[in-house]
């Protein structure tokens, strides 16, 4: 009977203890992966922290483009407004187009301002004829009407509009979307009128607008992307290839410090540069899912 009653203190103890040290093996575990919880969600915000302080900072960069951009532009605006003055005809047209770029390297920030973009790059038909006015009402005197006599009114204004533009940059409210939506704009752009040759229907300089389109929203993925890399490294290096290769696309039209006339270009060529447009516009569209997820 002692040793019976042995024998079951003894299983009691046994069990108890294993009891016990089931229960110390499962709550460190469960311990455990509390705390890596806690950890986790202590890293997420400071991930979101540092992805909107890179944004921030890109966001300033390209504020500060924008405003060397139209320094620029008002200098070249200047001296193009002044040959035109002059009756320079030959100066004038050499000065045209490149002028013009510092202007199509940032438009869609020139139409979130209201009415510079008509006010300065309406072609004709494009406003009613009273209201034209602009670079391209001057490049119709120059190339279509061979005569700049009468245009000092509308020279003056150009440059009041580009000055005023530039005052209002300053203050130009810029946030991640916009930068995404104005890079595929800036795209549609050139595939909407540049590879038509409708947008310098006078002068045929379309190849500098559609340079400095590309330019443009170069300049914005160049801002935004250490966030792209960080999100998706596979669609940083696609744009990457699409953007050398339009630029590889445009290569042989270039001529001296500019582009040759559009009216060089064959039907077969201006198709490879639309190719090479849309090949660039597919993945720089995919920037706002990916900046944003």
């Amino acid at each position: 009977m002692v040793m019976k009653k042995h024998s079951a203190w003894v299983s009691i103890l046994l069990g108890s203890s294993l009891l016990l040290s089931a229960c110390g093996q499962s709550a460190a575990p469960a311990a455990s992966s509390a705390a890596q919880t806690e950890k986790e969600a202590a890293v997420k915000p400071a991930e979101a922290a540092s992805g909107a302080e890179v944004q921030k900072e890109a966001i300033e960069k390209y504020r500060q483009y924008v405003i060397g951009q139209t320094d620029e532009f008002v200098k070249a605006a200047e001296a193009f407004t002044k040959a035109v003055k002059a009756g320079d005809m030959d100066t004038a047209k050499s000065l045209y187009a490149p002028s013009r770029m510092h202007f199509e390297r940032i438009e869609p920030i020139a139409e979130s301002l209201g009415d510079f973009d008509p006010w300065i790059d309406a072609r004709e038909g494009d406003v009613p004829d009273n209201e034209w006015r602009g670079y391209h009402r001057l490049e119709k005197a120059l190339w279509e009407t061979k005569s700049v006599a009468g245009q000092d009114k509308v020279a003056d204004q150009l440059l009041q509009d580009v000055k005023q533009l530039r005052v209002k940059v300053e203050s130009v409210e810029i946030d991640t979307q916009m930068l995404v939506t104005g890079a595929v704009e800036l795209l549609n752009e050139v595939s909407s009128s540049k590879v038509t040759g409708e947008e310098e229907r006078y002068s045929h300089t379309d190849l500098y607008d559609f340079a400095a389109n590309v330019e443009g929203a170069n300049e914005i993925y160049q801002v935004l992307k250490p966030v792209v890399e960080k999100k998706d490294a596979a669609l940083a290096n696609e744009i990457n290839t699409r953007f050398t290769e339009l630029d590889k696309a445009l290569q042989p039209y270039r001529k001296d410090k500019g582009y040759v006339s559009y009216t060089e270009l064959t039907p077969d060529q201006t198709k490879k540069l639309s190719q090479a447009v849309d090949a660039l516009a597919e993945p720089l569209s995919k920037m706002g899912t990916v900046i944003g997820g």
